[in-house]
C-alpha cells in the first residue's frame, strides 16, 4: 500500500501540471524537497501513474558515490545512449569522454551539457520524457551541473525533470529552480494512516504519541508501526526511544534486515554497495561470495527491492540503512567481490573506486590505480571527483613523500571545486611529507589562497607576495600569476583596505620583480609592469605603458589561450585608457576562450563585462542578451566579480527598482567580504542613474565617492557624471580639479572617446560663446566612435546649452537627435530629461518608430541574427546552448512578430545594434526615413545655419 493513501491535492497538481505540459510539448522542472520519508518519492510516484504517455527515466544521488563523476547522469541517459548517433560530432564526443565510453582530453563543459539536452530532446520526438532523480543533494557535482543546465533549457521541449531533495538544503546549481517543499502530514490525515493500518482497538495515549513520534512523517508512522506489533500497542507497549529521522526510519530497517537469511544479508550488501546496479555485475560479486540466486527471494518478498532490469531499493534509505548497518570488514568484503568481477579495460574508474573501498592498510598498486582514475576524472571535467579519487590515494599511499605530493594535489582539486574545509586538511598532510622547497611554495600557496577565499573579509595580499617570491625559482608562470593575485587582492578592497594598500603591494611586486627575472616582452609580463607603475607613478607616466600592455594582448590573436586568465585585466586597462574598441574586443575574447576551456564559473564575469562595453555603444538588447545568459548560467546572480553590465544597463535604462532591487543584492556580501571595488561599482552606477533622472544632487554625491579613488577600469567614465551633476547642481568649483585631471589624462590617451568626452565635460562648465565651440567638438569626436550613448547624451547637454541661451530652433535639432537616439536604444531616463527639453521648446517629442530587433526578447534576437547569418538551427542551438526545438519554437515566434514567413527575410531586416548609419552629427540630420520628428517649424534655416 501506498504512503500517501491521503493525498496531497495542492502540491499532487503541481507536479501532474508540469507533466501535463511536458506531455504537451512545454517543458518544466520541478524540484520536491523536504526530510527523509516525507513523501517526495511517493508524490512523485503518484503523479507519474496519473499522467500518461511519457516515458521515464530515472537516477539516484548515493551517498557513498559523489566521488564518481558523471555517474548519476549515466545512469539517467543509459537507456538514451542509441540516440548518441543524432548528435553532431563534437557533442557526441563530449559525451562519451565525460562516460567513459572513449578517451579524450577534457571536453568542453557546456558541450556535455547541451549534448544531454541533444540527447533527451531526440528521444523527446518520438515519446515525451520524465527525468526523475531521486535524493539529488548526493548527485555528483558534474551530473548535477548537466543536468541543472538541461533543466533552464527545456522550455520548448517534452522533458519535465523532477529532483527529489532530502532537507533544506540543494546543490546550488540548483537554486532558482521551481520549488515545492513537502511538509508533515497534518494530524487528521496521519490519524486516517494509522488507522488504516490497524485493525486491533488502539489505546488513545499510545495512538497520540505514535502520532507525535512521526511529526506527521508517513514513512516514520508506519515504520513504526511495523515494528511495534499490534497486539502490544493494544495492551498499552511503550514506544522505544525515539530517534530522529531519517536515524528511526533506518533503525527500522534495519531490524527487518536482521530477520532476513545470512545470504539475502549479504546479498542486499552487495547491491546497495554497487552504485550503479547492474544486475549481471551484482550476481557475478554474488558468485564470487557462493551466493545463489535464491537468496534474492526473501528481499523481494519483504519489499525491500526490485531484482528487474535495474536493482533498484525500495526507498533510498533502505540503501543507507543496509549499508551502515554492515560492519567494515564486511563492507570491504563487497566492495572487494564487486572489484573483482569489473572489467579493468572497460570501467577502469569504476573498479578503482571498488578497490580503494576494500582495503583498510596503505596499498600503493591501489593508490597509483586511483590517481590515474583522478587524472581521467580531471580531463573529463569531474574537478569534485579527481578530488575524491586523489584523497582516497593519499590515505592509502604508504610511501611519505608520494603522500605528501597526492595530498597537495587532491588539496588543489578540492580548492578549485569549492572545498575549502576539505583542501585544508589534506593541506595538513601536504606539510608533513618530505617534500623539497618546491612542494613546500606551493603547499603555502594553496594556504594562502584558501585563507583569502574564505575568510569573512578580503586578507592581506602581503602572504601571496611572499609565496611567490619563493615560487619565483622553481616555477616562474605560477610566481607571476601569484604576483597579479596579490595586485588583484589588494585592488579589489579598495576603499574597505587599510589605507595604502594598493600602493603598499605595488612597491612590493616591483621589489620582487626587480630581483627576480630579466626583462620580458610577454603581454602578461608588460602588463604586471604597467599597472606597478600606475598605482606607483600615477596614470599619466604609465599611460605609454599601458597602451603597450594592451596592444600586446590584441596582438596575441592565436595563442591567446596562452593569457586567457589575464585577459580581463588586459581588458580592464583598456577601459581605463577609453580604448573602447580594445575593450570590447578583448571582451568578445575572453568569452570565446571561456566557452573554449568549459570554466562555466568565470563565464557569467566575463558576459557582464562585454556587455557593458555593449551598453556604451547603445546597444542594449545585445547587452540584456548577454546578462540574460549570465544569469541563466549563474541564476544566483553573483557571479564571480561585480556584475558591471546589469548594473550599468539598468542605470543607463533609468531603472529605479531595478538598480536598487540589484544594489540590495550586491551592498550586503561587498561589506562582508570587503570587496571596495564592488562599493565602486555601485556608486557609478548610481551616478550615471540620478544624472539620467536629472536628481543631481545625489549623482554628483555618487560620483564623488568613485573619484576619490582612482580605480581601475570602469572609474575612467565615471568623472564626467561628477562634472555634468555639478554643472547642474551649481558645484563648478568643486569639479575644477576633476576636470583638470580628466583634461590630462584624456590628452595623454589620445583616443576619439576619450577626447570626446573631455570636451563633453570642459564644455559643461565652460561659460560664454567658447562653451558652443567644445559641445561641437564632442560631438564630432564621439561620432567617430561606438560609444553610441556617450554621443546621444552630447547631443542633449548641448541642446540643453542652447535652449538655456535663448536658441529654441537650434536646441531642437539636438534635443530630436537626442531623443531619438536615447528613446531608440532604451535610455528612458535621459529620453526623458530629452522629452522635457523639447517641450520647453514648444515641440511635442514622439518616439520613433521601432526597428524590428526591437519587437524581439534578447534571446529571440540572438536566434535571429544566428540565423540570418545562415546558421542552421543546430548550429544556432549548439552556440547558444539550447535545444534545436527552442529554436525552432522562437523562429515561430520572430516570424509572428516580424510579419515574415522565411529564413531569408531575416537577412534583410536591420537586426543589428545602433549606430550605422548616424545622423549628421552636427546638422541633426539623420538618413533619409529616419525618425518621426518631420513638423516644419520656423526656425529649422537658422538652426541648420547655426549648427554648421
Amino acid at each position: 500500500m501506498r504512503l500517501l493513501k491521503y493525498p496531497r491535492a495542492a502540491e499532487l497538481a503541481a507536479v501532474e501540471r508540469t507533466l501535463r505540459a511536458a506531455a504537451a510539448g512545454q517543458g518544466g522542472t520541478i524540484l520536491v524537497r523536504g526530510e527523509a520519508g516525507i513523501g517526495k518519492t511517493e508524490l512523485i510516484e503518484r503523479a507519474l501513474d496519473r499522467t500518461a504517455g511519457l516515458r521515464p527515466l530515472r537516477a539516484v544521488g548515493r551517498e557513498f558515490e559523489t566521488e564518481l563523476p558523471f555517474i548519476g547522469l549515466h545512469e539517467l541517459c543509459q537507456p538514451l545512449l542509441p540516440y548518441l548517433e543524432t548528435l553532431p560530432g563534437p557533442q557526441r564526443t563530449a559525451l562519451e569522454v565525460a562516460f567513459a565510453m572513449r578517451e579524450g582530453a577534457m571536453p568542453d563543459l557546456f558541450r556535455v551539457g547541451l549534448a544531454v539536452l541533444g540527447l533527451l530532446s531526440a528521444a523527446a520526438s518520438e515519446q515525451p520524457i520524465v527525468c526523475v532523480v531521486d535524493d539529488a543533494q548526493w548527485l555528483d557535482h558534474a551530473s548535477t551541473q548537466a543536468l541543472a543546465f538541461v533543466a533552464r533549457r527545456i522550455e520548448h521541449d517534452p522533458i519535465a525533470l523532477l529532483f527529489a531533495v532530502r532537507g533544506p538544503g540543494a546543490p546550488d546549481l540548483l537554486d532558482g529552480l521551481p520549488e515545492l517543499t513537502l511538509t508533515g502530514l497534518g494530524n487528521e490525515d496521519a490519524l486516517a494512516l494509522l488507522a488504516s493500518r490497524m485493525h486491533t482497538p488502539l489505546d488513545e495515549r499510545i495512538r497520540d504519541q505514535i502520532i507525535a513520534e512521526a511529526r506527521g512523517n508517513p514513512l516514520a508512522l508506519l515504520e513504526l508501526l511495523q515494528n511495534v506489533g499490534t497486539a502490544e500497542l493494544a495492551g498499552g507497549f511503550g514506544l522505544p526511544n525515539a530517534l530522529p529521522v531519517p536515524a528511526r526510519i533506518e533503525a527500522a530497517y534495519r531490524e527487518r534486515l536482521s530477520a532476513l537469511p545470512e545470504s539475502t544479508q549479504w546479498l542486499l550488501l552487495l547491491a546497495a554497495a554497487e552504485p550503479l546496479g547492474d544486475p549481471v555485475l551484482l550476481w557475478r560479486a554474488a558468485e564470487q561470495l557462493g551466493i545463489g540466486i535464491e537468496a534474492a527471494d526473501p528481499a523481494e518478498a519483504a519489499g525491500l527491492i526490485d531484482m528487474g532490469v535495474r536493482v533498484r531499493f525500495r526507498h533510498p534509505l533502505v540503501r543507507s540503512a543496509i549499508y551502515r548497518a554492515a560492519s567494515p570488514d564486511d563492507r570491504r568484503t563487497v566492495h572487494r567481490a564487486l572489484a573483482d568481477v569489473i572489467d579493468p579495460l572497460v570501467d577502469p574508474d569504476h573498479r578503482a573506486w571498488h578497490r580503494a573501498q576494500s582495503v583498510l592498510l596503505p596499498d600503493e598498486d591501489i593508490a597509483a590505480e586511483l590517481e590515474r582514475a583522478a587524472d581521467r576524472a580531471s580531463a573529463r571535467g569531474g574537478l569534485a571527483a579527481a578530488a575524491g579519487f586523489l584523497e582516497r590515494a593519499t590515505a592509502l599511499t604508504p610511501d611519505p613523500g608520494s603522500r605528501a605530493l597526492r595530498a597537495l594535489n587532491a588539496a588543489r582539486l578540492k580548492y578549485w571545486a569549492g572545498a575549502n574545509e576539505a583542501a585544508t586538511g589534506l593541506l595538513a598532510i601536504a606539510r608533513t611529507g618530505p617534500g623539497d622547497e618546491r612542494h613546500q611554495a606551493l603547499v603555502e600557496l594553496l594556504a594562502v589562497r584558501i585563507s583569502i577565499t574564505s575568510g569573512p573579509r578580503l586578507k592581506d595580499p602581503a602572504p601571496l607576495l611572499d609565496a611567490a617570491r619563493k615560487l619565483e625559482t622553481y616555477d616562474r608562470p605560477m610566481a607571476r600569476q601569484t604576483y597579479v593575485e596579490a595586485f588583484v587582492t589588494a585592488m579589489r578592497a579598495g576603499r574597505l583596505g587599510p589605507p595604502g594598500l594598493l600602493t603598499d603591494t605595488a612597491h612590493q611586486l616591483e621589489e620582487a620583480l626587480e630581483e627576480g627575472s630579466s626583462e620580458s616582452s610577454e603581454p602578461p609580463d608588460l602588463l604586471l609592469k604597467a599597472l606597478i607603475m600606475r598605482t606607483i607613478d600615477g596614470t599619466m607616466a604609465a599611460i605609454p605603458s599601458l597602451r603597450r600592455a594592451v596592444g600586446a594582448f590584441l596582438s596575441e590573436t592565436e595563442q591567446t589561450d596562452r593569457f586567457h586568465h589575464w585577459v580581463a585585466l588586459a581588458g580592464a586597462t583598456a577601459m581605463d585608457l577609453w580604448e573602447h574598441d580594445a575593450w570590447r574586443t578583448l571582451s568578445e575574447r575572453q568569452v570565446l576562450l571561456i566557452r573554449r576551456t568549459g570554466v562555466l564559473a568565470a563565464l557569467p564575469s566575463a558576459l557582464h563585462y562585454l556587455a557593458y562595453a555593449h551598453v556604451l555603444a547603445g546597444g542594449f538588447q545585445d547587452a540584456e542578451a548577454l546578462i540574460a545568459e549570465a544569469t541563466t548560467i549563474d541564476p544566483t546572480g553573483n557571479p564571480s566579480g561585480p556584475p558591471f553590465g546589469d548594473l550599468a544597463l539598468r542605470a543607463w535604462r533609468g531603472d529605479q527598482e531595478g538598480t536598487a532591487a540589484l544594489v540590495e543584492r550586491m551592498i550586503g556580501p561587498a561589506r562582508e567580504s570587503g570587496e571596495g571595488h564592488s562599493l565602486s561599482v555601485i556608486d557609478g552606477a548610481n551616478a550615471v542613474l540620478c544624472n539620467g533622472l536629472g536628481r543631481y544632487d545625489a549623482a554628483f554625491e555618487a560620483a564623488a565617492e568613485v573619484c576619490r579613488y582612482d580605480e581601475l577600469g570602469f572609474a575612467a567614465f565615471i568623472s564626467p557624471e561628477l562634472i555634468e551633476a555639478a554643472a547642474r547642481s551649481g558645484r563648478h568649483r568643486l569639479a575644477k580639479p576633476v576636470l583638470e585631471n580628466l583634461t590630462e589624462r584624456t590628452d595623454a590617451s589620445g583616443t576619439d572617446l576619450a577626447l570626446g568626452l573631455q570636451m563633453y565635460a570642459r564644455a559643461l562648465l565652460a561659460d560664454g560663446p567658447g562653451a558652443e565651440d567644445l559641445y561641437r567638438k564632442a560631438i564630432d569626436r564621439l561620432a567617430r566612435t561606438r560609444a553610441a550613448a556617450y554621443l546621444a547624451r552630447a547631443h542633449l547637454v548641448y541642446g540643453e546649452w542652447l535652449r538655456r541661451a535663448g536658441r529654441r530652433g537650434d536646441a531642437r535639432a539636438q534635443l530630436r537627435i537626442a531623443y531619438e537616439m536615447l528613446a531608440g536604444m532604451g535610455a528612458a531616463g535621459f529620453a526623458e530629461r530629452a522629452a522635457r527639453e523639447l517641450s520647453a521648446c514648444g515641440q511635442r517629442p514622439y518616439r520613433p518608430a521601432a526597428p524590428p530587433r526591437d519587437l524581439l526578447t534578447p534571446q529571440e534576437l540572438q536566434i535571429a541574427r544566428l540565423v540570418a547569418g545562415g546558421a542552421t538551427s543546430k548550429e544556432a542551438a549548439e552556440q547558444l546552448f539550447v535545444s534545436p526545438r527552442t529554436v525552432h519554437a522562437h523562429l515561430r515566434n520572430i516570424f509572428k512578430k516580424l510579419g515574415i514567413t522565411s529564413r531569408l527575410q531575416l537577412r534583410d531586416l536591420q537586426l543589428d545594434s545602433p549606430g550605422d548609419p548616424r545622423p549628421d552629427p552636427v546638422s541633426g540630420e539623420g538618413p533619409e526615413g529616419s525618425g518621426d520628428l518631420r513638423e516644419p517649424d520656423a526656425d529649422a534655416t537658422e538652426s541648420r545655419r547655426y549648427c554648421r
